[in-house]
């Protein structure tokens, strides 16, 4: 094979498919293969000799910058000269494989039509960038995170909440004074005030008491004498031999009694009213303690309460701060959706700049894929390369694209314009290989068009046109005067009619 002007061979094993075996002048290649003095070859890597291929015929770096992230690559770019259909090739002109990603598509044809490809690289970053500020909102409004996000406005206000309570918290414990003996106090004033209480009822129970005596002096009266006599008149009538005593020492025994029930009345009201006095006393003490020991708990707690304090306020300040970093992601998140949307802005503008400025190479490309195009049908195809907001866009039309063989003549007529440019520049594998599967239902006469027009363009240009196709397969009629297929089939052909015949020992 021809690799950047010089033939070499190159070998590969099944049991060690990691290891390329090459013979011929390779020792300036980028990345040299070392020389295996048992074998008489040189040897390399299967990914060195993949960046040694993107070097030699694509113009890329080897090796690549790895910490480059969406860059072209040789196994990407060498798809569109050699379609696989085991990969889903053979869907639409753009596509080489179909898990092949949008970006990998955009920077691959951009990269061989001769735009810059760093805007597609950029555009994908960008939507790297949008797909994780994408999944962290939706995490925000859903799921285990959503406790963890919110919005911008709403978190400053809770911020500015939380470090209120910080603050006052801080006061607290600023002016807050341990007082050792802060439980004894609490005790000594509870007792206190169960002593008050106390007094305060025996006060009122003594209170009660002085109004009945009062009440008592009141009405203590020594009887009046008429109603004394008339009772000793009817007494001596009835009970004369009992009545000894004259009246008036009766009247001196009640004044007796009377005078000293008063007496003994006065002395339960004075001993009343002292017990209440002195109780008022001790209450007015009792109080005044209780006034100094309020007045020092007040002041002040106790070690645990000031430790209370301190835990609360490590408490509140994690909120702070769990609320700060919450703010800062969502003020992040929201300013980034922003300079997210400049950043689209921005790579929109410098692809519609680019496209502008390399008019002339796209212009080479339209007119490429037209000429193409109307070699096989009537009315030409068209190729639209467009700056989109995602991205450039690449759409190729040929009438009647809804048919199969369309399609497949669309990607015939896309990759013989890549070949021609590529060609052009000096940056191709210099072959441009199709299977059979690519003219599945396209018409005999147009198949024989195509594949006249590859040999055609193959030797104006200088390059390889090669076709695996069955025997069978090939058309008989379609072809322009002059032209024999049969003058390019290779001379080695697979059979199985002789005990030698077959593909690498393999019989079909």
């Amino acid at each position: 094979m021809d690799v950047g002007g010089d033939k070499i061979t190159a070998e590969r094993s099944g049991s060690a498919p990691s290891k390329i075996f090459l013979n011929g002048p390779v020792e300036d290649w980028p990345i040299p293969p070392k020389f295996k003095e048992d074998r008489g070859l040189f040897e390399i890597s299967n990914t060195n000799w993949c960046h040694t291929l993107g070097a030699k015929w694509f113009g890329l770096e080897a090796p690549p910058d790895s910490d480059t992230k969406f860059q072209p690559t040789f196994r990407s770019l060498f798809a569109y000269f050699a379609r696989r259909q085991a990969s889903d090739a053979f869907q639409t002109p753009t596509q080489q494989a179909g898990k092949q990603q949008i970006w990998d598509q955009q920077v691959a044809i951009s990269y061989l039509l001769g735009l810059d490809w760093h805007v597609s690289q950029d555009f994908q970053g960008l939507r790297e960038k949008e797909k994780l500020v994408k999944s962290l909102g939706k995490a925000a409004r859903s799921g285990e995170l959503g406790p963890h996000f919110g919005r911008a406005a709403d978190l400053r206000t809770k911020v500015v909440v939380a470090s209120r309570r910080v603050e006052q918290i801080r006061t607290q414990i600023d002016t807050f004074q341990v007082i050792p003996e802060y439980r004894e106090l609490e005790s000594e004033a509870s007792d206190i005030t169960r002593s008050i209480n106390a007094l305060g009822e025996e006060n009122f129970v003594d209170r009660q008491l002085i109004k009945e005596l009062q009440a008592s002096l009141l009405e203590e009266e020594a009887p009046v004498t008429e109603d004394l006599e008339k009772l000793y008149a009817e007494a001596g009538v009835v009970l004369p031999e009992l009545l000894t005593r004259r009246l008036d020492e009766v009247q001196n025994f009640h004044r007796t009694i009377l005078q000293n029930r008063a007496s003994h009345l006065k002395a339960e009201l004075s001993s009343a009213e002292n017990r209440i006095e002195k109780r008022e006393e001790e209450k007015e003490k009792l109080d005044t303690r209780r006034r100094q020991i309020m007045t020092v708990l007040q002041s002040g707690g106790a070690l645990e309460q000031y430790t209370a304090l301190r835990e609360e306020m490590g408490r509140a300040e994690a909120e702070v701060e769990t609320l700060r970093q919450r703010l800062d992601t969502a003020e992040t998140l929201e300013s980034t959706k922003t300079e997210l949307d400049a950043d689209r802005n921005r790579l929109a503008q410098a692809l519609r700049d680019d496209i502008r400025e390399r008019k002339s190479v796209l212009g080479d490309a339209i007119l490429a894929f037209e000429e193409l195009s109307q070699s096989l049908y009537e009315q030409a195809g068209s190729l639209t390369i467009d700056a989109g907001t995602a991205g450039p866009r690449f759409e190729v039309k040929i009438d009647g694209q809804r048919s199969k063989g369309i399609t497949n003549m669309q990607i015939f007529c896309f990759d013989l314009m890549l070949i021609e440019l590529c060609t052009r520049r000096g940056t191709s594998p210099g072959f441009l290989i199709h299977d059979s599967h690519l003219f599945d239902g396209v018409d005999e006469r147009q198949v024989a068009k195509a594949l006249q027009l590859g040999a055609e363009k193959a030797e104006n240009l200088g390059f390889q046109y090669i076709v695996t196709m069955n025997s069978d397969a090939i058309p008989s009629e379609g072809f322009q005067r002059g032209f024999n297929i049969y003058d390019h089939v290779l001379p080695t052909r697979i059979t199985d009619a002789v005990d030698d015949g077959g593909l690498f020992g393999i019989r079909f």
